[in-house]
């Protein structure tokens, strides 16, 4: 005789299994809905803090480049609103490959601005490390110009140039593409469109349930499969004979009436003969 055992309630198991995944989840997205809020803005407004929430797609990527200039390798690691780096703060670092992988901070998510176009966004991080030499050795700023691409939902870093040859302002500029900034596209359908839609769809279900029941429930064979068939049928005999009354002749036999024109001048009364009324 086989017996055959199974592990006490599996079925609550199964269920804390579920409930502990759905939980998870709910946590990671809560945490992704937040990643934007991390960043701080100079000056806050509802504007730029509308700029900043159509990066969130962006959030939980770190995008990376890497570079050579003569002896010297640099590899960019930037961030949408945290850390690319070793350094707390740091949304943009410069990691030097030639000296020890020195990571230098070009910008801090705490010191952001957010300027938002048609189909562009202008991400910037300012209070990087101090210039030695360069830009009156006020802090590195780093530009990022995140462009509409639809075919892209996350782009490639691309490293557009160091402005540093002049006194002040200095930055580092930086290209990325995405579709996260694209606008909405506008329905293409007018509301004649959708109207017809809908209609075609309500007739589709009437069809199709009414042939299902007449079908499987009434047991119809044939014509009368099609839903209310009767009623239909009424209805084409009537339009037939209303095209047939208000489109149609009604045959040779039936001459239309003749009109009599009006004599212009007065009719002779027939000369009264009383001949008959003589004796005789």
């Amino acid at each position: 005789m086989k017996v055959s055992m199974s592990p006490p309630h599996t079925g609550t198991s199964v269920r804390l299994l579920v409930l502990a995944v759905q939980l998870v989840l709910l946590v990671c997205g809560g945490r992704a809905s937040d990643d934007t809020k991390r960043c701080k803005l100079f000056s806050e407004s509802p504007a730029e803090r509308k700029v900043l929430s159509l990066l969130e797609p962006l959030g939980n990527k770190t995008f990376s480049v890497a570079t050579t200039s003569g002896k010297e390798s640099y590899t960019y690691q930037f961030r949408v609103c945290g850390d690319a780096g070793k350094t707390v703060g740091a949304g943009l670092v410069q990691i030097n490959h030639t000296d020890d992988k020195f990571e230098t901070v070009l910008g801090l998510y705490t010191a952001t601005r957010a300027i938002g176009g048609s189909d562009w966004v202008m991400l910037i991080y300012s209070n990087g490390t101090r210039y030695d030499t360069h830009c009156s050795k006020e802090m590195r700023k780093a530009i990022v110009m995140i462009s509409c691409n639809r075919g892209v939902e996350m782009g490639k870093l691309e490293v557009v140039l160091e402005e540093r040859e002049r006194e002040t302002d200095c930055f580092y500029l930086f290209e990325l593409d995405s579709s996260a900034v694209c606008p909405a596209l506008p329905s293409q359908l007018s509301s004649g469109s959708i109207i017809l839609i809908i209609g075609f769809v309500l007739l589709s279900v009437y069809l199709i349930c009414g042939f299902l029941y007449q079908r499987l429930i009434v047991g119809a064979k044939g014509l009368q499969q099609f839903p209310n068939y009767v009623f239909w049928t009424q209805v084409g005999n009537l339009a037939a004979d209303g095209c047939n009354f208000v489109c149609r002749t009604q045959g040779p036999e039936a001459e239309p009436p003749t009109y009599r024109g009006v004599s212009t001048e007065p009719e002779e009364e027939p000369e009264e003969r009383d001949d008959h009324l003589l004796p005789m």
